[in-house]
């Protein structure tokens, strides 16, 4: 069954063609298209080396004026001694040094490799050691967590972007002129990035992002959102992760667009910039668009530039688009799926199609393969639900020297997400839950993202997450974790709420009402562990 027919025929990337790559994997591919990334930089510097970039606070760059500082970070990291296929490890927040940073590494055939900000000393220290860092350019705010010298060993260089640290050069003497690093030979299967999962189950993994995976990826974007030029992207989520390293600043770099930089998100700084600056595109968790939504004076805010909303990493309750649609009516609202593994989108909803669709993730993308499997393994048809696996030349080689990993997350070229879901006949797919999250209550299989759908339309609940708890005679039951608004709202009210719109089995037995928001990661995700542990001792 094809999974591109909602996609335009033709456009960025041209048309689309069968390749084999990493070690044999059949892979649809576009046919024009960068062979990395730093000459998709160099594309988009020829054709707009006047237009913005980066805009952030003070800092207007030009494509031109980009240029300049990573021709002068990749030289000065060359006559450092950084060579090509060497990590440059990069603390920084949301700053013009990460792009800087990010391109220089591209330019010398070097990896960078991203890590949260927060991130704390211990954490770092694996992260150096297991990548064999040789560089770090970091930001003086995060100095308390950068490990001692004697902790990491291989890493030589320490950069300090700010404020003078003992032992780090100042970023300025990586951005003063230096001739040219000499060009190096970059083969598009070459590691990029590596970025770290969040080691959910164990240490984290370091999943090898080549050019090619992020060559497709950033063309996906641009092609499916309708993306070009004359846009410019709100950065609200963390540059060190893959929307906003990937699906935010290099897609914007692919178009020769602007890329304006939140340094932390706030719901009245972000309506202030996005209605400042103008800005047409964003990508951030639904949790963001619930708290900008809840902000008194949201219809003050001039927002009409704004035409692309894009979300990803939870489910965007249904009563949130319908709230958004209400209020922007020229925004269309894109669901966007997809994991580190995949260098971000697996699928996307075709603009538009949300509110006709507002159970699905959207269409697969037009280089991508979706196969939805048993537990054995065996390809299921549409309507049944399984496990996604996802193959394509977006679906990373594979994790930083973790064969055993590598052995267990794929097959035949399809990363095993771990997550369950269907695809319907039109190719639109269903992300249910997680495979650890869905529960089991005496048989019954309850996806916990039906649920917290249905508890979003409470006109009471601000945000909610649904968990099993254990029992010893189903096995489990479903609790719920409710942030009300206001006092008025009572567990008796959100179990009955939920007991007129779905199955007995299925209504949270235990309802938690908390005062604070729930437990969140770095990337915005719900810390489902958290509230299991805590759902289990209650």
């Amino acid at each position: 069954m094809p999974q591109d027919r909602h996609w335009p025929d033709n456009g960025p990337g041209g048309a689309v063609r069968l390749e084999s790559h990493f070690g044999g994997r059949p892979l649809r591919c576009f046919s024009e298209r960068p062979p990395h990334l730093d000459a998709l930089f160099r594309a988009s510097l020829a054709r707009f080396p006047a237009a913005e970039a980066i805009v952030a606070g003070e800092t207007r760059l030009s494509y031109a004026a980009l240029d300049r500082l990573v021709g002068h970070m990749a030289g000065n990291l060359a006559a450092r001694g950084v060579g090509q296929g060497e990590r440059v490890a990069l603390l920084l927040g949301n700053c013009p040094e990460f792009l800087v940073a990010l391109l220089a590494c591209a330019r010398l055939g070097a990896v960078a490799m991203p890590i949260g900000t927060r991130q704390k000393a211990a954490e770092i220290d694996y992260l150096l050691n297991d990548s064999g860092a040789a560089a770090l350019i970091f930001a003086a705010e995060f100095a308390a967590n950068v490990p001692v010298p004697a902790a990491v060993p291989a890493l030589k260089r320490r950069i300090v972007v700010g404020e003078a640290i003992a032992g780090a050069e100042p970023i300025a003497a990586l951005l003063a002129p230096v001739p040219p690093p000499p060009a190096v030979e970059i083969a598009e299967e070459d590691t990029a990035i590596i970025l770290y999962t969040s080691g959910t189950t164990g240490k984290p993994k370091g999943a090898m992002l080549s050019h090619l995976n992020i060559v497709h990826s950033v063309i996906h974007f641009a092609r499916c959102l309708g993306l070009g030029a004359a846009d410019r992207a709100l950065l609200a989520v963390p540059a060190a992760h893959v929307t906003g390293t990937v699906a935010i600043l290099l897609t914007m770099v692919y178009c020769g667009g602007a890329t304006v930089m939140l340094g932390e998100f706030k719901a009245r700084g972000f309506l202030a910039l996005a209605a400042a600056e103008r800005i047409t595109y964003t990508l951030m968790v639904p949790a963001m668009y619930a708290l900008c939504l809840m902000d008194a004076d949201f219809d003050r805010f001039d927002l009409g530039a704004w035409r692309i909303g894009g979300f990803g990493g939870a489910p965007m309750p249904e009563a949130t688009i319908a709230a958004l649609a209400e209020r922007l009516p020229r925004l269309k609202l894109a669901n966007a799926y997809g994991a580190t593994e995949t260098t971000s989108p697996t699928t996307i909803m075709p603009p538009g199609a949300t509110a006709s669709h507002p159970a699905s993730v959207g269409q697969v993308v037009p280089c991508g393969e979706v196969r939805i499997v048993d537990e054995q393994g065996r390809a299921l048809p549409p309507g049944r639900p399984g496990e996604i696996w996802i193959r394509g030349p977006m679906v990373v080689k594979g994790y930083w020297n973790r064969p055993d990993a590598d052995a267990a997350s794929f097959t035949d070229g399809f990363w095993h997400s771990g997550d369950i879901g269907a695809l319907d006949a039109k190719g639109f797919l269903g992300v249910l839950d997680r495979v650890k999250d869905m529960i089991n209550r005496g048989g019954y299989k309850i996806f916990s993202a039906e649920v917290e759908n249905a508890l979003a339309h409470h006109p009471g609940v601000v945000e909610c997450a649904v968990v099993g708890r254990p029992d010893p005679v189903l096995g489990e039951r479903v609790c719920a974790f409710v942030l009300p608004r206001g006092e008025a709202v009572t567990a008796e009210d959100i179990r009955r709420f939920c007991a007129e719109r779905m199955a007995d089995y299925k209504v949270p037995e235990r309802v938690e009402l908390v005062r604070e928001p729930l437990p969140r990661n770095a990337n915005g995700k719900v810390q489902k562990a958290l509230l299991r542990a805590l759902a289990a001792r209650a």
